[in-house]
């Protein structure tokens, strides 16, 4: 075969290729809606015209006898149908595993769990095991979101029964009052006020959370020292502590300073102060601890509350979470948000509030930083 035999028949070979390769490229644009095994199909198809149409031109050019012609069409033939019958199996196969990943995704939106998928390409692998990945990530987010939600329900529930309750006690004895029935009237004001304290507290408490839960509690950072904050928490819960005849021992408080805000610290400690009260033993002893390490306070409180059960001392921190164990209610604050909001003010600065059990009551301790920080900053 000479050269310019060879370069005709390229030529021609090369020309086919081109047409049929840009017919099948329009095709595949006019169907490119239609399932994968045609597209595949296409393909092969068009390898296989363009070996047809090559091996032909060369057959014209050599001049070959008419029974080898024969021959090689047979074999053009049955190389053909081969070759469209695996393109079929192997779009069938593909177009299985893109529904079933197409079936993940619709139970995905549905919420129900996916299993990733193993026989698959690769590709299609890695797609099916984001995809069950993305199922995983999506329940548990659904659960945390369930769990928020029914926190706000129980939360709501408390706040309800917590307003309710003064509110009808100031409802009797104001009308009392105006009745004239009323015997004790200085007394009856006291406890009006009393009513209208604890439910001032009760707002407040909803109000701290809310903005420790949005984001936008600012802290104006000063230099205090916590003797102070701690000694005058405690004058100030004295009256409550003598009433329920609690003791509150406070010689382990110990001149320790700080940089934090000093009324939200304060609320903080307060608070923790008072529910170790509240909840312990009549006749039994609060104990209050402040001492410092490297960069670091610590305020402990423990009380003789008897414990909390193993399980609950995770939700302990939860806002709206209060179980029903028979113990004495708050005085002050009943709907399951003091600890929310202690365990908030910390974290704003910077701290840690752990809970634990003791023998005959529980551990809380206030770890507060006591390095240098930039006023003004929150949450």
């Amino acid at each position: 075969m000479t050269s310019v035999d060879l370069f005709t028949i390229v030529a021609v070979v090369l020309s086919w290729a081109l047409a049929i390769g840009a017919l099948t490229v329009v095709l595949q644009r006019l169907l490119r809606r239609t399932s994968i095994v045609v597209q595949i199909l296409l393909v092969v198809l068009a390898t296989v015209a363009i070996l047809v149409a090559g091996m032909v031109s060369a057959f014209n050019a050599m001049f070959i006898s008419e029974a080898d012609l024969q021959v090689m069409w047979f074999i053009l033939a049955i190389a053909s149908v081969v070759a469209a019958v695996v393109a079929v199996l192997l779009g069938v196969g593909l177009a299985r595993n893109t529904n079933r990943l197409a079936g993940d995704a619709a139970r995905i939106g549905r919420g129900e769990p996916v299993a990733p998928q193993r026989k698959m390409t690769s590709e299609l692998s890695a797609l099916a095991a984001e995809l069950a990945a993305t199922s995983h990530k999506l329940e548990e987010s659904r659960q945390r979101e369930q769990a928020v939600e029914a926190a706000r329900r129980e939360l709501v529930a408390w706040v309800s029964h917590d307003l309710r309750t003064p509110l009808a006690s100031m409802r009797a004895m104001a009308e009392a009052l105006e009745d004239g029935v009323a015997e004790d009237v200085s007394g009856y004001h006291q406890r009006i006020i009393g009513q209208a304290d604890q439910m001032a507290v009760l707002v407040n408490d909803l109000l701290e959370l809310s903005k420790i839960q949005a984001g936008t509690l600012v802290l104006d950072h000063q230099q205090l020292d916590l003797y102070d904050v701690v000694s005058d928490v405690i004058a100030d819960l004295a009256p409550v502590a003598a009433s329920r005849a609690i003791a509150i021992n406070g010689d382990a408080v110990a001149p320790t300073i700080v940089v934090a805000d000093g009324a939200s610290l304060s609320r903080a400690i307060r608070n923790v102060i008072l529910n170790g009260i509240l909840y312990s033993v009549h006749g039994s002893t609060v104990s209050v601890a402040v001492t410092s390490t490297a960069g670091e306070a610590v305020v402990e409180v423990r009380d003789g509350c008897g414990g909390i059960p193993v399980e609950d001392l995770p939700r302990m921190l939860t806002a709206g979470w209060q179980k029903d164990t028979g113990r004495t209610k708050s005085r002050y604050s009943g709907a399951g948000v003091g600890l929310s909001m202690v365990n908030g003010i910390i974290q704003a600065h910077r701290g840690a509030l752990e809970v634990a059990n003791i023998d005959g009551g529980c551990r809380f301790l206030l770890r507060i930083p006591a390095g240098q920080q930039s006023p003004g900053t929150g949450i």
